[in-house]
């Protein structure tokens, strides 16, 4: 079965007599131990009577596994789930199918859908006498608050007889997944000050080449301009050479997300860390939209897409399918066991790496002055740091010295560094940071290309 499609599963099968007689309810294992009673009690007294209603009671839950073991149903289960992928909080839609394939009606079916807890109530149907080459249609809808990939099934047919004495239980092989993605906040369109060519919507479109000695020409094609011939190279070549066209330069940004289990306290979806996911989101999210090529990369040096990809980074000529990677990952990323960022200041060792913005969770100092490093390589950097242990306590929140400290270190290595408090809007803070940028003239590291903030 596949996620957001149909997927079809026939003919559960009914097992052998074994698994018929197994599937004795409670009512008929008590009405076989009652007839073995009377039965057994009818040769101590020397009652014939007896003994005929000691063989009935053994006899109807019999002839009921009997009944319900020769029952030939043949029918195929589909199921469709709508959407396939869903943000924490939203609800989806399942859609279950059932069609009778067989010659014969079937009686009454109770269907059972196997779901996570997390989504609710495990779903259960009646579905009344379906005919030969009918259908019946029932859905319901599943909900979590908590991100992740959740299986939906295998689908399980239970029939039962009229008298409820055996009960036999089938599951189809299919199964669906469901994907709850961290909710993606809209996030506002500003533009830090000191925003050079080259990033957001201002991109730098540059020539190949620095001064006219270095052109390197092509081939004059069927429509271009003629001001372009260089005439030079035609000279040389002996046919018209024109200027290669100016080439768009890719705006990069890297959103870097801390997953240190040290770094962040409680659990939940109004934890700390639930926020630094969600943020992660909406920054990749927002800045795919705006044409970005973006890469996900966590304190464990782990990057999205890998390194296979265009530069390590999702690109932007298909922001839906880059930013569905991106969601996918985050919907399953946990807390790591690392204490540092030594891997992720290694995987940006290239440098030149654009925009940075960074969802920090508690620092001590040593890391602070590591994570302060990573400015050198990228241009704008951004870096919303949380006070996990406010977000824990709860209630009125005071900005501890230790945090303004750390603050202070990454401001002075040229990061937009600013607190996030327990409840804090990620949207309003992306003002902040832009307003921050403007206040202190967007000055970037010796040797970093700046870049801009969409």
């Amino acid at each position: 079965m596949s996620a957001g499609g149909t997927s079809v599963d026939r003919d559960p099968g009914l097992g052998g007599v074994h698994a018929a007689l197994a599937g004795l309810t409670t009512r008929g294992r008590s009405f076989l131990a009652a007839g073995v009673a009377a039965a057994l009690c009818s040769f101590v007294l020397g009652q014939a009577d007896l003994l005929r209603v000691g063989l009935l009671l053994i006899a109807l839950p019999l002839v009921c596994v009997a009944v319900v073991y020769r029952t030939r149903y043949r029918v195929a289960g589909s199921r469709r789930l709508d959407p396939g992928r869903v943000p924490a909080g939203s609800e989806a839609r399942v859609q279950l199918r059932i069609d009778n394939v067989s010659r014969l009606p079937t009686g009454v079916l109770m269907l059972q859908d196997r779901v996570p807890y997390v989504l609710g109530p495990r779903p259960r149907f009646v579905l009344d006498r379906v005919e030969t080459g009918g259908r019946r249609e029932v859905s319901y809808r599943v909900r979590s608050d908590l991100r992740g990939r959740y299986p939906l099934g295998p689908l399980q047919l239970r029939l039962t007889d009229p008298f409820g004495m055996c009960e036999l239980t089938r599951a189809f092989s299919g199964y669906d997944t469901l994907t709850v993605v961290p909710r993606a906040e809209p996030l506002p369109p500003v533009r830090l000050s000191g925003e050079a060519a080259g990033y957001g919507d201002g991109r730098h479109r540059s020539l190949a080449l620095a001064g006219e000695d270095d052109v390197i020409p092509r081939g004059y094609r069927h429509g271009d301009d003629l001001r372009r011939v260089h005439w030079r190279s035609t000279a040389r070549y002996g046919e018209l050479m024109v200027r290669r066209e100016e080439q768009p330069q890719r705006a990069r940004c890297t959103v870097l997300l801390d997953t240190r289990r040290v770094a962040h306290q409680g659990a939940g979806p109004d934890s700390p860390f639930e926020w630094a996911v969600s943020g992660a989101a909406s920054a990749a999210v927002h800045l795919l939209e705006r044409g970005y090529s973006v890469r996900l990369l966590t304190d464990t040096g782990s990057s999205v897409p890998g390194h296979d990809g265009a530069g390590g980074h999702a690109s932007a000529h298909d922001s839906a399918d880059a930013a569905g990677l991106v969601l996918d990952t985050l919907s399953v990323v946990r807390h790591s066991d690392g204490a540092g960022f030594s891997r992720a200041h290694d995987a940006l060792r290239g440098g030149n790496e654009g925009l940075l913005v960074a969802f920090l969770g508690e620092l001590d100092e040593e890391q602070a002055v590591l994570v302060a490093r990573m400015r050198q390589r990228s241009g704008v950097a951004v870096a919303f740091v949380l006070d996990g242990a406010a977000w824990a306590r709860g209630g009125a929140w005071t900005r501890p010295r230790h945090l303004d400290e750390r603050l202070r270190l990454l401001r002075d290595a040229g990061w937009a560094a600013l607190p996030v408090a327990p409840g804090a809007s990620l949207p309003e803070l992306w003002r902040q940071a832009d307003q921050y940028r403007a206040r202190h003239g967007g000055v970037t590291a010796p040797g970093a290309a700046d870049g801009g903030w969409a």
